[in-house]
């Protein structure tokens, strides 16, 4: 194959990608701007490497990464509900405006194929559960509704200027370059780091609230898979997940099983924007590209937690 573009490939989703393509001999151009991103998550990639820093929002340099690019990997976006109820305008021009000039450089460059990042936020708080692509989205925070729009653009470009592109909604992803320290952390990341630290680890609401949690190496799978598949793709949504649903109590009590030791939590009150219960259909991934999941939560949060050990002090 060509050359793959990873934008936001310094972050934790998009360093994965980038690892396992370059393991397989691919050449991999990254474009980040570091401002989410962390460079020591590039520190260990060895292969067909160049790194780009800049932004994409940023015309002149997209359209420098997007060049001789076969298929792109669209991860770079302003994570986290949290940050995006705070702050709506950043996200929403990062998510929209950013996927807006990568999808028109792409076109430009002749780009074969765009696979996005989307986000499981987009469907807010359905009463139904398994989540399945055909509902109606209800987006409950400016990230999600970012996220939500850039399906679209996704979709339009694809009808319009016949660039093959498929969202991937992706539902909590967790591993080992996930980063515990910021104050946007993930839950998997601070509850981790609680139990190694022997810290108290902070539960928004009462703790059976559920989640989809997918290990990393599902949702680099699935993008592979993507880019790969013989199949045209032509702005289709997707979940990317395991099918699985646990609550936050359970997640802290299978974290104690790995720490030997029992965790109490603090119960704080709920967050604006957060989604009560999340659970994924998986078919629609699984008929598009032949996604199935090859770890389940169990074993990421062992793999997790051993990665965590050997760089929290």
């Amino acid at each position: 194959m060509g050359t793959f573009l990873v934008t936001g490939g310094a972050g934790f989703i998009g360093s994965s990608i980038a690892e396992e393509l370059l393991g397989k001999g691919e050449t991999v151009r990254i474009l980040d701007d570091f401002s989410t991103g962390r460079r020591q998550n590039l520190e260990s990639l060895k292969g067909k490497l160049e790194v780009l820093e800049g932004s994409v929002t940023d015309p002149e340099m997209v359209k420098k990464a997007v060049a001789g690019v076969e298929v792109i990997f669209h991860e770079a976006a302003i994570p986290s509900v949290s940050r995006s109820v705070e702050n709506p305008q950043a996200s929403i021009f990062a998510n929209v405006q950013g996927t807006t000039v990568v999808l028109d450089m792409a076109r430009h460059a002749k780009v074969k194929r765009v696979i996005f990042a989307a986000s499981s936020s987009a469907y807010g708080n359905t009463p139904t559960l398994p989540k399945i692509e055909t509902m109606t989205p209800a987006p409950l925070s400016p990230y999600a509704v970012a996220k939500y729009t850039c399906e679209q653009l996704m979709r339009v470009f694809a009808s319009l200027y016949g660039i093959e592109t498929v969202s991937l909604r992706y539902f909590n992803v967790f591993g080992a370059r996930q980063d515990p320290t910021s104050q946007y952390a993930a839950v998997i990341p601070n509850f981790i780091t609680a139990a190694i630290k022997k810290t108290v680890p902070v539960v928004y609401g009462d703790g059976e609230q559920t989640r989809d949690f997918c290990y990393i190496e599902n949702t680099v799978g699935a993008n592979l898979l993507a880019a790969t598949t013989p199949n045209k793709l032509s702005g289709e949504v997707a979940n990317v997940a395991c099918g699985e649903r646990i609550s936050l109590n359970q997640l802290l009590e299978y974290i104690g099983d790995e720490a030997g030791a029992e965790l109490k939590a603090e119960y704080r009150p709920t967050r604006a924007g957060d989604v009560r219960d999340s659970l994924a259909d998986i078919q629609m991934a699984n008929k598009l590209f032949g996604y199935a999941p090859k770890v389940l939560v169990r074993e990421g949060l062992k793999r997790t937690f051993a990665a965590f050990k050997t760089f929290t002090r």
